[in-house]
C-alpha cells in the first residue's frame, strides 16, 4: 500500500478580531484560486488528497486549469486559535464562521474563488455564496448541514451534545476512551468502509486528536460550534440556510454519499429544488467525508461543474 501524501503546510493569516490557519498547495502560475472549509471538529487536513488531485491539470485532459488550493483552519479548530474574548455564542456561529471566510478571501485579494464545503463547512460556505455572491466563482457542497426536518439518530447526538450540562458531560465521558479508540469510532461514522483507510492516516487522526485534547478551549469550541449548527436546523424565514440557498448563484455541484450516517442522502431531491440549476449527486458506497473516502469521484465531479461553467450558453429558436 502506498504511503499517502503529508498534510500541506500552512501559516496563521490575519482575519477580522483573530487569525486562522491556513493550508496551501503549490499550484502552477495562473492557476485559478479555490478555498476549502472543513466540518465541525475537521480541520484543513481534510482537504489534503482532494487538494493534491485539482492543484495539477489531469493527465486526460491537459488543458483543463489547475487550482490554487487553500484550505483554511476555522476559528478554534485545528491549528488555528480560539477567539475566547469575544464570546463564544458569537464566535462560532454560522454567520461568525462565514464572516471569517469572507476576510480571508478579501485578505487574500484573488476572488473570486471556487469555494467547496464539508457538513458544517458546506452551511458555511452557502451563507458566503448567497450573501457575497461576489466572492464566489462555483460552490461545491459535500454532504452539507443543511436543516433536516428527519434527522438521523448521529445529528441527534449534536443536539445532545448542545444541551446545558449533557454537552460537557458527554465530552468528559468520551476522553476517558483512548485517542486511537475515539479514532477507530469517528472513522466507523464518517466512513462508509473505514477498513479503506490507509494506517498512516488513521496515526495522524490520533495524533492530531491528542493533541487537541491538550487545548484547553477544544471541548467550549466544539460545544459552541454545534450550538450554532443547531440554532440554523431551527431557523426559519429569510436568513435561514435553505433560503440562502435558493439565493446562490454561482455555479453548485452538491455531493451526497449513499451510506452517509449524519446527513441522509435523501436530502439530494430538496438540494436539487433549492439550488437553481445545480447539479446533484450521490456517490455510490461512500459515507459522510466524500472527499477523504473518494477524492478521486469528488475531483472528477468538480472538474464537470468547472467545465459546464465554461460551455457557451445554448441559445433556442
Amino acid at each position: 500500500m502506498t504511503d499517502p501524501i503529508a498534510p500541506w503546510p500552512g501559516e496563521l493569516v490575519d482575519v477580522g478580531p483573530g487569525e486562522v490557519f491556513v493550508r496551501r498547495a503549490p499550484a502552477p502560475e495562473g492557476a485559478e484560486p479555490a478555498l476549502f472549509v472543513h466540518g465541525l471538529g475537521g480541520s484543513a487536513t481534510n482537504w489534503t488528497d482532494l487538494m493534491d488531485l485539482l492543484r495539477k491539470s489531469p493527465a486526460d485532459r491537459p488543458g483543463e486549469p489547475a487550482l490554487a488550493c487553500e484550505a483554511l483552519d476555522l476559528p478554534g479548530f485545528g491549528f488555528s486559535p480560539t477567539l475566547a474574548n469575544t464570546g463564544a455564542s458569537a464566535i462560532y456561529s454560522i454567520d461568525a464562521m462565514a464572516g471569517a471566510v469572507c476576510d480571508l478571501i478579501s485578505k487574500r485579494g484573488y476572488w473570486p474563488v471556487h469555494l467547496v464545503g464539508n457538513s458544517m463547512g458546506g452551511a458555511v460556505c452557502v451563507r458566503v455564496a448567497a450573501r457575497r455572491p461576489d466572492l464566489v466563482r462555483s460552490l461545491t457542497l459535500i454532504a452539507p448541514a443543511l436543516p433536516d426536518l428527519r434527522p438521523s439518530l448521529m445529528p441527534l447526538r449534536v443536539v445532545l451534545l448542545c444541551a446545558p450540562r449533557v454537552g460537557p458531560w458527554m465530552l468528559n465521558r468520551a476522553r476517558r476512551i483512548p485517542a486511537e479508540g475515539r479514532t477507530a469510532i469517528a472513522i466507523r461514522d464518517l466512513y462508509a468502509d473505514p477498513g479503506a483507510v490507509h494506517p498512516k492516516r488513521l496515526a495522524e487522526e490520533t495524533a492530531e486528536l491528542t493533541r487537541r485534547d491538550g487545548l484547553e478551549y477544544s471541548g467550549e469550541v466544539l460545544l459552541a460550534a454545534g450550538r450554532g449548527l443547531v440554532a440554523e436546523y431551527v431557523r426559519r424565514g429569510p436568513r435561514s440556510l435553505w433560503h440562502d440557498a435558493a439565493r446562490v448563484t454561482a455555479p453548485t455541484l452538491v455531493i451526497y454519499g449513499s451510506h452517509d450516517r449524519l446527513v441522509r442522502p435523501a436530502m439530494a431531491a430538496p438540494a436539487a429544488r433549492a439550488f437553481r440549476g445545480a447539479r446533484v449527486v450521490v456517490l455510490s458506497r461512500t459515507g459522510h467525508v466524500a472527499m477523504m473516502e473518494r477524492p478521486g469521484l469528488v475531483a472528477k465531479e468538480m472538474r464537470e461543474l468547472f467545465a459546464s461553467a465554461r460551455r457557451p450558453a445554448q441559445v433556442s429558436g
